[in-house]
């Protein structure tokens, strides 16, 4: 079965290795906060001004001057840090993030993303996306392989405005692993219960399938 949002994070956060500093995207990637694998340091950076960040809190730790970057209350490890946006985004544009993980629209088979815009829909603004694809070391995209409607978000070319260009290195879905090799996507991992056949149907955009293709590990 198709992974629930939960399990995508878990997914993601075994992608951390001591010593990280990683950024984490509205939606999905906020959630890995919770699964930082045992025995590794992280911090965890929110593009809003805070360096450290911990698990969601429980009702007795709630406090509300205290949000990442999608307004959501968090939680403050030790040793953190609170500092303005614009240092926050020095660090970004710097080169100093290791790995930033973001939540997409659309994702083709050259490494493009789109993450911040529907045409026709409204818009609060682009956010710290376009800093981080271009800033970051190491991209990650979390995401449904398809649609509401069931139509692929892993695409040959995407459709809609461009977050970036040729910047994608792995992307976690609720069905897969895939990581972007010379110009389509390479089958890295599937998810328990979900067949290469299902992952197929479900990309639109060229896939290579290895001869082995190894069960999700969380």
């Amino acid at each position: 079965m198709a992974l629930t949002r939960e399990q995508i994070a878990q997914r993601v956060a075994r992608e951390f290795k001591d010593g990280d500093y990683v950024n984490l995207g509205i939606g999905i990637p906020t959630l890995a906060a919770n699964y930082v694998p045992d025995g590794i340091s992280v911090m965890l950076q929110s593009e809003n001004g805070l360096l450290g960040m911990g698990p969601y809190p429980t009702e007795a730790q709630v406090d509300a001057d205290m949000i990442n970057a999608g307004k959501e209350t968090v939680t403050a490890i030790t040793g953190s840090s609170i500092f303005s946006s614009a240092e926050s985004f020095a660090m970004i544009r710097g080169g100093h993030v290791d790995i930033t993980v973001l939540g997409a629209f659309e994702v083709d088979q050259h490494g493009n993303i789109a993450s911040w815009m529907i045409p026709g829909k409204l818009v609060k603004g682009m956010g710290g996306a376009m800093d981080l694809v271009a800033g970051a070391k190491n991209i990650i995209v979390t995401m449904t392989h398809a649609d509401k409607y069931g139509n692929s978000k892993l695409l040959p070319e995407c459709t809609l405005p461009l977050t970036g260009v040729n910047c994608i290195t792995r992307i976690i879905t609720d069905l897969a692993v895939l990581e972007i090799r010379d110009g389509a996507f390479y089958l890295a991992e599937h998810a328990p219960g979900v067949s290469i056949e299902e992952i197929k149907k479900k990309t639109a955009g060229k896939l290579i399938v290895p001869e082995h293709v190894p069960e999700m590990l969380f």
